[in-house]
Formats: structure tokens, sequence, C-alpha cells
């Protein structure tokens, strides 16, 4: 769930509680954005020049001795260095600061399964926040693979060029084999964010909104709407924090998945239940938390109101949410709401933590992203969300007050505390569990 800045809400008028234009002038109304969007969009794609990226050269090369020195004789010395140890290759190259932005294009945003090369955009945009926001080279690479096994394969073997892999909308269940065929296989970081970036920011929101709430999440009943990615990681997670394992509902299309035979992949296995609930109004009944990681729309009022008291609601789908955030205000006034919008507060925004956890492990050279640098992250997002909201904060924001509360349970993407307050708290993890290199 990027960034997406040009999001603009719609308007939903079941039942007749929110007003809406009727006519010519609702076809007006959402046509002109959408094309005013489209024409931005791809003039800012075009212009002045094609893409978002660039390579910059970082040494100077204007005389002969310079030209010598970076490639031949010079460049020999730093070869057979790292000949003699590997380790040297962090020195004098640029793999210590650079990611590979990965993907086979499978599933693509909102957009489906759009095949490696239209994916490029959004690759592209990836490495510009990997450098926006922590300092951190990356280059997209989009591969044509006939079978999870033979990405895996094709990734292995570039795999010297960077310090760290940054796997990227790759369909369930592949997914989760991929990452892990490539974790046993590989000794630098590899991470799929939609997974692992989605689980921990979901997880640090949902603890403060718990603490507004007045509840625990041991106790707490939840329903998680979509068993791709994001939602699998997010239980898994959720589990490993406390959520009891028997108060979890998972929905898919079917609804809840409650036999093995049902479950559209062996790796939603722990969440099967044995609940007699079917339907998701069924499963959401008294529910104190839902999430949703599947597609617009699918939280209707009536759902909403059948909630447990004080509810939270976790409406993700990007662009349009699976509730839409006016209607669920007018119709809790004890809830508390999250989005992957800009547009409306506590957006849950994976840019939160991707860029720090690759920070934090390219700066000690960590082996891999373990599960204690992720409850790190998990914690420093929790602390800083309490933490004063600076005044450029704010401004970036147009915000005259930002405080801890049921409109702000995460800290903003903006915020410059971020690249420091975060990484730390994964370096230090990094650095204790014991798989620093440095």
């Amino acid at each position: 769930m990027p960034l997406h800045l040009l999001n603009q809400p719609e308007s939903l008028a079941p039942s007749g509680e929110l007003e809406t234009p009727s006519g010519e002038l609702a076809k007006e109304t959402e046509q002109k954005p959408a094309q005013d969007l489209m024409a931005t969009a791809l003039g800012y794609h075009a212009e002045p020049r094609p893409g978002k990226l660039e390579i910059s050269i970082t040494k100077p090369c204007a005389t002969q001795q310079q030209l010598s020195l970076a490639y031949s004789p010079g460049v020999s010395v730093p070869v057979g260095a790292i000949i003699a140890d590997p380790e040297a290759v962090y020195r004098y190259t640029a793999k210590g600061n650079l990611v590979a932005v990965i993907t086979d294009g499978s599933a693509v945003l909102g957009l489906g399964n759009t095949g490696p090369l239209a994916s490029k955009p959004v690759m592209e945009g990836k490495a510009v926040l990997f450098k926006s926001f922590a300092g951190l080279d990356a280059i997209d690479i989009e591969v044509e693979a006939e079978s999870p096994e033979a990405f895996v394969d094709t990734v292995a073997r570039i795999s010297p060029t960077f310090g760290g892999i940054n796997l990227e909308d790759i369909a369930a269940p592949h997914c989760f084999m991929i990452e892990q065929a490539l974790i046993e296989r590989l000794d630098i970081p590899v991470l799929h964010d939609d997974q692992h970036g989605t689980a921990i920011t979901i997880a640090a929101a949902l603890q403060n909104a718990l603490e507004l709430q007045g509840k625990v999440l041991s106790e707490i009943r939840i329903v998680c709407v979509g068993a791709g990615a994001a939602g699998i990681a997010t239980l898994r997670l959720l589990v490993t924090l406390g959520l009891d394992q028997e108060n979890i509902l998972l929905v898919d299309r079917q609804g809840v998945i409650r036999e093995e035979s049902q479950a559209p992949h062996s790796y939603c296995r722990p969440f099967i239940s044995s609940s007699p609930r079917g339907t998701l109004a069924e499963a959401i009944e008294g529910a104190d938390v839902f999430i949703g990681v599947a597609a617009p729309n699918l939280l209707t009022v009536e759902m909403l109101k059948s909630m447990a008291s004080r509810p939270i609601v976790f409406a993700l789908s990007n662009p349009d949410p699976e509730i839409d955030p006016r209607l669920a205000h007018a119709t809790r006034d004890d809830l508390i709401l999250a989005t992957g919008r800009t547009d409306y507060p506590n957006q849950v925004n994976n840019v939160l933590i991707f860029p720090f956890l690759f920070r934090a492990a390219l700066n000690v050279r960590a082996r891999c992203i373990n599960d204690a640098m992720k409850l790190a992250a998990v914690r420093a997002l929790v602390e800083l969300a309490k933490e004063p909201v600076p005044e450029q904060v704010l401004e970036a924001y147009g915000e005259k007050k930002l405080a801890f509360g049921a409109n702000y349970i995460l800290p903003k993407p903006l915020d410059p505390r971020l690249r420091e307050f975060v990484t730390m708290a994964i370096t230090q993890a990094a650095i204790e569990s014991g798989i620093a290199r440095i």
C-alpha cells in the first residue's frame, strides 16, 4: 500500500445518509477529477524526462588520472581486495547502500496481475521512497518468470549485486514460498513488504487504538477480510504479540474460512475456524476489530452497527476502502477508524516501516530481517505516536494540532523523526539478536 497522494474521496449514500450529486452533475463530478488525475499523473511520469529514476556517479571522472582510477588499471586494486576479503565489497562498492525492488507483477496495487512490464512505474516509485525516506539507493527489477522456482532462482543469481532484497507486489500464495526460499538461500536481508511492512504498521496502529478504546489484545475478537499476503502476515504478527488465535475469524470471498478444504492456500491453515458463523455479516457481529485488506465497500452500515462497543475498523483497501470513512463515522460515534489513504486521519501506510527496516539492516549488515527487528519496529511506532508532534509536521499536513488520540494513532509518513527513532530501535534489536555483522 504505497503512498496515494492524489486520492480523492468518493461519495457513498446507501440509505440516504450522505448527499451525492445526481444526474449529469454526478457524472461531471466523478469524471473531472479522474481526468485531471490521469493527465497530471501521465505528465508527472513523462516530463521532463521519462520515469522517476536516474543513475548518478559519486566520484569525479574528469581527468585521465580519475578515469584510470574509476576503471582500468585502478579498478583492479579493489577487485583484489575483495578477492582477499569478500566483506571488503561493502567498503569499496555501493552494495551496502543498494536495495533491489523486485516483482513479477502478479499483484500490483489494486490492479491485480498486470505483468512485470506494467508494474515498472510502481517499482520505480518504491525506489523513490527508499531514497526519499531512508537515503537508500534502490533499483527496480521486473522479472518474467514461468514459476515461483524460476523467480527465486533469478533473484538468487543476481543477489550479489545488492545489500538487500525488497520483494514487492507478488500474489499469494507464491509470495510466502518465494520469500522463505530466498531467506534460506541468501545471507542478505530479504523482505516481502506487502506482508511485513503492512503487518507491522497495522500491529502498531491496533495497539494504540486498543489502548484508546480501553481494550486488550489478548481478549479481543477480530475479523480479518483478506487471506492474501497482508492478511496472513498481519494475523501471524498479532498472534506473536498476544492475540488469541481462537478469537480470529479469517474471511475471504467465500466467507469465513472454516474447513481446510475451503482454504484458498495452505498458509491459511493456522486460522481455519470451527465457528458456525459463515458469512461476513455473521462473523462481524459482536467483533471488537475489523481489518480489511481485500476490496471496496464490503463492510455495510448494518455490519458496523452489529460490532461490539468501541469498535476499531481498519478499512485498508486502496484507493477505495471497505467502508466510506464518512459513512462509518456517521454510523458509530464510538469508532476508531483507519484507512490506507492520505486524505483521512490514521493512514496505515507501510512507508512508515520498510525504508527504516532496510536502513537499519544495511547499517549493521544484518544477515536477515528477523522477528526481533519487526517487533522493535512495532514498539517504535507505538511510542513515537505518543510523542509531541513537531511544528514542521503540522505545517506539512496543514494541521493546527495533532496529538495521540482517536484521529492520530500512528506517526505521519512525513515526520522526520521516523528515520532516527524507528531505525535506531530496529538497529538495536538486530545487534541484540545476534544477526548483525557489524
